[in-house]
């Protein structure tokens, strides 16, 4: 059975669309998934054990988008079962051009319109809406959604290791203080080695908690951002004895290998998007009136959900949490 399946851009969202990728699986076990996403989405996923292709989408880049996507989509094959976890036009183009058999995606005008089968989601957790579209192919009513699921091997630190990570790809307004991060980094210093983690626009986010800790006198660091292809941030984030992240695609990928993680919220809808299963995990967040604002700057200009948390209260979630 050939599947085809249109991965999420960004990565926790691909990280969380791997229940339903495991639940279709569990279903139809003669399964050859095709995927097709964003770079970041395809390295983290490409070591499914049933992918059989993994391209990466970059009609985007085409002066004429509608005639790429035709393009790419004569290039994959035939499918007897296509599914989009993304809401976009593109992708539900690219889902009719490949004249799948059966076809679904998100309910919007154009999945409706273009697509055999389009369902209206409600607001649960992401993990859950990307398995009920799975759900509704398999027609059993409710499954137990499976849980977050990565193929790439662990790394190995040589001493218990904490990982921070001070950024969060869709803006600043997700983002604690460098400061902070280093504060809490500092304290537990003495019983974990640590690790800056980053992405290429993060270095010198990663760079500011460094000066920090060199000041704090906790000098058994090492900064990584911004010098890790995905299957590598994903092999550390693996290989972590506890995590202290901001909510991002690492967080989900610290949750797919159950690392004991601090997630710090903000702005954003938390009980859709915080970590799924994550047994070991805490969710430190300070309820507003203004929140959820769900965007990418404080649009008041104070950022009091970041601003109000502090280092102490950080470390006394963690010390409970690793208690």
């Amino acid at each position: 059975m050939n599947v085809l399946i249109i991965l999420p851009n960004w990565l926790g969202d691909a990280v969380m669309a791997t229940p339903a990728i495991e639940l279709l699986c569990e279903n139809f076990p003669d399964a050859k998934l095709t995927f097709v996403g964003s770079y970041v989405s395809i390295q983290a996923l490409k070591h499914h054990p049933f992918c059989v292709n993994a391209v990466i989408d970059e009609t985007k880049k085409s002066t004429f988008r509608v005639l790429a996507t035709r393009k790419l989509a004569k290039s994959l094959g035939q499918f007897d079962l296509a599914i989009s976890f993304r809401n976009q036009i593109h992708s539900s183009l690219l889902l009719k051009f490949t004249k799948a058999k059966i076809s679904i995606a998100r309910a919007s005008w154009h999945a409706d319109l273009l697509l055999n089968y389009s369902l209206q989601l409600t607001q649960t957790h992401l993990v859950q809406q990307y398995s009920a579209l799975v759900e509704t192919i398999v027609n059993k009513g409710a499954l137990e959604t499976p849980e977050l699921r990565l193929f790439i091997k662990p790394h190995e630190f040589k001493k218990p290791t904490l990982g921070i990570n001070p950024g969060a790809t869709y803006g600043s307004a997700k983002r604690w203080y460098p400061q902070e991060f280093a504060k809490v980094a500092s304290y537990f210093s003495e019983y974990y080695d640590i690790v800056i983690f980053g992405g290429p626009t993060e270095v010198d986010m990663a760079k500011n908690i460094e000066e920090e800790l060199i000041k704090l006198g906790a000098l058994n660091f090492e900064n990584i951002a911004g010098k890790t292809t995905i299957d590598e941030l994903c092999s550390h984030i693996a290989g972590l004895s506890l995590f202290v992240t901001n909510d991002s695609g690492p967080m989900h990928v610290a949750a797919a290998y159950q690392v004991p993680t601090a997630a710090i919220f903000g702005p954003t809808r938390f009980l859709e998007t915080c970590q799924w299963n994550n047994k070991k995990s805490v969710l430190i967040r300070h309820e507003m009136e203004c929140s959820p604002c769900m965007k990418r700057e404080c649009p008041l200009k104070h950022h009091e959900c970041m601003t109000q948390i502090k280092a102490d209260e950080v470390i006394e979630e963690i010390k409970k949490l690793i208690s």
